[in-house]
């Protein structure tokens, strides 16, 4: 029966066919040795599974850098060329009043600025995903880190009409944690509201829960909001809702992915949602330690 076996197992690899064999000694080793290559052809098949889903992962992340490579020289090109474009016509046309030159130096430097946010958030975003150790952490108090981005932003507000309902004052959230990821997030979220919800709008933060290991959140605007359709992609690099607007409103197009790859690092994770009766939604959550 062994050497039937072994000879179906030559000619056929994987087989089903399990022979009896006689109840001594010999049978036993037999019955072992039939085991013992089972579990090799398992293992053998497992690991060619295994090797199969490695070369689809590394080939869906050769596309998603191709993807973001092409992304990015299309978004690097869009401040360039407007900056040049500006230059060119003060530098050719002699006859420009003061005032057209002010205007386009000033256009200028506007793009040099958004060039300069997209570099670092293209940076950030690179450090987080490949060397996240790069982000020393430390104790803060996030209350802290939101009051002192509530601040950064208050000249901003007013002119828009924001208004701001903040329930973390007061409260003492203390985690492990690297203070300018933990800015970048509440900053990020604010500045989206900024660019895209509209006027005569309120804001609002609160962590609502707490539990052993985290903290969560939930941050609002009663704003536009976002079709359902878009919520699920919000977070990825350079994803429009409007294909125009974050040029037209000088942001980078990768601030909510600073978001959640910032959230990550801090053991958390982040959904969007419609706020009701209008606006947008975030709940998130960030590690203690």
């Amino acid at each position: 029966h062994l050497n039937d076996f072994a000879m179906r197992a030559d000619k056929e690899g994987n087989i089903e066919y399990a022979p009896t064999f006689a109840n001594n000694e010999l049978g036993e080793i037999s019955q072992h040795i039939i085991q013992i290559y089972n579990r090799l052809m398992k293992a053998k098949s497992d690991l060619v599974l295994e090797q199969k889903r490695v070369l689809k992962e590394q080939e869906q992340q050769a596309l998603i850098k191709k993807q973001l490579t092409q992304n990015i020289s299309h978004e690097l090109k869009t401040p360039v060329s407007s900056i040049q474009g500006y230059l060119e016509t003060i530098l050719t046309n002699k006859d420009l009043s003061p005032d057209t030159i002010q205007h386009f130096v000033q256009k200028s430097y506007d793009q040099c600025n958004r060039l300069s946010s997209l570099l670092y958030d293209i940076s950030n975003l690179t450090k987080l995903e490949e060397a996240p150790e790069m982000f020393v952490k430390e104790t803060v108090d996030i209350s802290e880190i939101i009051a002192s981005t509530l601040s950064d932003v208050g000249l901003l507000l007013p002119g828009k009409n924001i208004s701001v309902d903040n329930r973390t004052k007061g409260k003492t959230l203390i985690c492990k944690g690297n203070p300018s990821l933990l800015y970048s997030i509440f900053r990020n979220l604010i500045d989206n509201t900024l660019a895209y919800a509209g006027t005569h709008i309120e804001i609002g933060i609160d962590c609502y829960k707490e539990d052993e290991t985290h903290y969560f959140f939930r941050y609002y605007d009663t704003g536009i909001g976002v079709s359902e359709e878009h919520l699920p992609r919000l977070f990825e690099r350079f994803y429009r809702v409007d294909k125009g607007r974050s040029r037209k409103s000088g942001g980078t197009g990768l601030g909510l992915a600073v978001v959640k790859n910032a959230l990550l690092n801090h053991g958390g994770s982040i959904n969007a949602k419609t706020h009701h009766p209008t606006g947008l939604e975030f709940e998130f959550s960030v590690e203690k330690k």
